[in-house]
């Protein structure tokens, strides 16, 4: 009988995928959602709610043998939006674990943003919900830190390379600034790997790609060129520009009461320099995983 896994942030882009390719593998999975017209069947089984509700965190997670943490917000205009949802409903789903009798193992999707938790409030807050960790001894728990996540569902990098079809790659920092990239079919995998996984995996994990060295702006433009066969140029935005639109962004979404990504935390973010990740800790003691998508195979499909 196929063991219960447990998913938090099932409706989005992460979670949705998650779930599909979980249910495809045979698992069983009970997975958290706020839409009340969700069906459950054979393989999914709904539970009403969020990460507020205790009573349905209790539901969730009675009698699984794993918890994949994947609800999070990116985007906010105060830290204490951030910290509420990502923070504090992090320690209502652990509290709820350690309820029980018999904890599951616990795995948490963090952000490469953690590894600096100074530059905005979402990687502060991912920040936090890692150190939660280290006050339950007894918990099997790891931490996934993914860099930029992309693929079907996504809608923070889509409109970028949406840009670069249209032969306009904006740069938000240096041109020479190295990042990771990771297709979400390979951050899946990843999971997958972890759940299969017979023994006990503990501490942080970085993922991407494995592109020797990262991406660049400048890279990105020669590759899509490569791609499309047609010029792909890099327009530098000024900093000042930048943070200015950032800076208005976040008082409009205060007076208007709507969420915004482009604050100045995330300009912060964008604008530093090394978002590479080393995916030899993680494939030593996964070695059933390796990532296999690169940009240029499917960026394309990514549009």
């Amino acid at each position: 009988m196929p063991e219960l896994v447990a998913v938090t942030g099932a409706t989005g882009f992460i979670g949705k995928v998650l779930v599909q390719k979980l249910i495809q593998s045979g698992w069983k999975v009970r997975a958290l959602t706020r839409s009340k017209e969700s069906s459950c069947s054979e393989s999914i089984q709904w539970i009403h709610g969020d990460l507020d509700n205790t009573v349905a965190l209790r539901h969730l997670v009675d009698g699984v043998a794993f918890v994949v943490h994947c609800a999070a917000t990116v985007r906010g205009d105060s830290f204490s939006k951030f910290e509420h949802i990502n923070v504090e409903g992090t320690r209502n789903l652990l509290y709820a674990i350690t309820e029980q009798d018999k904890w599951p193992r616990f795995l948490l999707i963090s952000s490469l943003a953690a590894r600096n938790p100074e530059l905005s409030w979402y990687a502060g807050s991912k920040y936090l919900c890692e150190q939660l960790l280290t006050g339950y001894s007894g918990l099997l728990s790891t931490i996934f830190r993914p860099t930029a996540v992309y693929g079907p569902g996504d809608k923070e990098l889509k409109p970028l390379f949406q840009a670069m079809q249209r032969g306009v790659l904006p740069v938000i920092g240096g041109i020479h600034n190295r990042f990771g990239l990771l297709h979400v079919y390979d951050l899946v995998a990843a999971i997958q790997a972890w759940l299969a996984s017979d023994q006990s995996i503990n501490g942080i994990f970085e993922l991407d790609d494995g592109t020797p060295g990262g991406y660049s702006y400048q890279g990105l433009s020669v590759l899509a060129q490569r791609v499309w066969k047609r010029p792909v140029y890099c327009i530098t935005i000024p900093n000042f520009l930048i943070r200015s639109i950032a800076l208005s962004n976040l008082w409009l979404a205060r007076l208007l009461h709507y969420s915004p990504m482009l604050t100045p935390g995330k300009v912060n973010e964008l604008q530093h320099s090394d978002w590479v990740c080393n995916n030899e800790p993680l494939t030593s003691i996964l070695p059933t995983w390796r990532p296999n998508i690169r940009l240029q195979d499917v960026l394309s499909e990514v549009i």
